[in-house]
């Protein structure tokens, strides 16, 4: 069944704007989406409108910058791909190795860090160009997205950068890689290609989730260019399907960034170039569509209390105009937003502007303690400690 929910926050407010103020909006409204915009992918769905934005609730987390110790003294880079590890301690992070690309880089990109931020593992030198979306499976397997290929000037610089790129990988815990899916270094389509990936979810039986096309988020309408979709393969890596397309209704996506799947087994998708969750069975069948967590590049579930965290780095006035950058965490249950953490002070904003900058990725260890991946003029993690929740 296809529908939006309208969700009231935990301060009990309404979400739905006045009938006055509706009316306008509607008539400025075509079926999916508002008039074009001056800015490539400023352009929201319809029923992002009804939806008013969320951005005093709550902060019951200490924020603890500059999490994390690399080795020989080297410094964080773009973060974006991070999870929790099988032991609900430790952390994976995919450090873009110390800048926002490991093209030109002999460093491990991929590390495991303890509670106090030092380096316990770390692998993926010379195996991975930009490492986007991370997953971490039920035997500790750590599957990496690597969204994109190395660009001209990277490979004058170095020629082994080629071949590398627009893939999954799944290593094992120790580094050792044991599969990929998609052809290495080049962009296209399912089966056999992905075209610059975002992330990837290992569903409890196994099978493995891909949301495919970053780009599409700055896109405005459909056309040969404009792709956007979920594939599914098996645990073995053969292929099972493909589901949605670009486009602002229920169902279709504009850079489907990041994935999780909560205790019932539903699959939660962060749809972000059109600022909202999208949530469907394992099959791809759309179940319900969320607007309140804004608009949200890492997401992730904890599959003990359902607990949805949603980081969002790019709100600004063209992109999600009245939304704030920030963490927003609430509900995958019932939908309801609890808390809001809001961006870091920064002199220039991540994402595409606007105040403040926050991170990309986000994960959760068993005791609650929160763990982002910054991107943009913040770089490296950050840890969010819960002080104040019952």
């Amino acid at each position: 069944m296809n529908k939006t929910t309208k969700i009231t926050t935990g301060t009990g407010a309404r979400l739905l704007l006045t009938a006055g103020v509706a009316s306008i909006a509607l008539s400025l409204l075509s079926t999916a989406a508002v008039a074009q915009p001056a800015r490539p992918g400023a352009i929201q769905p319809a029923a992002h409108a009804d939806q008013e934005p969320i951005n005093h609730l709550p902060n019951p987390y200490e924020t603890q910058r500059n999490f994390g110790t690399l080795p020989d003294g080297r410094s964080w880079g773009s973060v974006s791909a991070v999870n929790i590890d099988i032991d609900g301690i430790h952390v994976w992070a995919g450090d873009r190795c110390g800048t926002n690309s490991c093209a030109t880089s002999d460093v491990d990109p991929i590390v495991k860090l303890d509670p106090d931020g030092n380096v316990v593992q770390s692998f993926g030198a010379g195996q991975i160009i930009w490492p986007h979306g991370m997953d971490v499976d039920s035997e500790g397997n750590v599957w990496i997205v690597d969204a994109r290929a190395a660009n001209a000037a990277e490979l004058e610089e170095n020629p082994s950068a080629a071949g590398k790129g627009h893939v999954v990988l799944k290593f094992s815990p120790q580094g050792e890689l044991l599969m990929t899916l998609g052809t290495p270094g080049e962009a296209g389509d399912p089966p056999t290609h992905f075209d610059a990936p975002n992330d990837v979810l290992v569903a409890p039986n196994g099978n493995i989730y891909v949301g495919d096309t970053h780009g599409a988020q700055f896109q405005n309408e459909a056309g040969p260019t404009a792709k956007s979709r979920m594939s599914i393969y098996a645990p073995d890596g053969s292929f099972i399907k493909s589901f949605g397309e670009f486009g602002f209704e229920d169902g279709q996506f504009r850079s489907p960034h990041s994935l999780g799947m909560d205790s019932q087994g539903r699959l939660f998708v962060a749809d972000r170039g059109n600022s909202r969750i999208q949530i469907f069975t394992q099959d791809g069948d759309h179940l319900d569509t969320w607007y309140q967590f804004s608009r949200i590049s890492g997401l992730f579930i904890d599959p003990n209390t359902d607990m949805l965290y949603a980081i969002d780095s790019e709100s600004d006035e063209n992109y999600n105009p009245g939304w704030q950058k920030g963490l927003r965490v609430g509900s995958a249950r019932t939908g309801e937003v609890l808390y809001y953490i809001k961006a870091h002070d920064s002199e220039r904003g991540s994402g595409m502007g606007g105040l403040g900058s926050m991170g990309e990725g986000v994960t959760v260890d068993r005791n609650g303690v929160v763990y982002a991946g910054e991107v943009g003029p913040i770089k490296g993690m950050t840890k969010f400690i819960p002080r104040l929740i019952p």
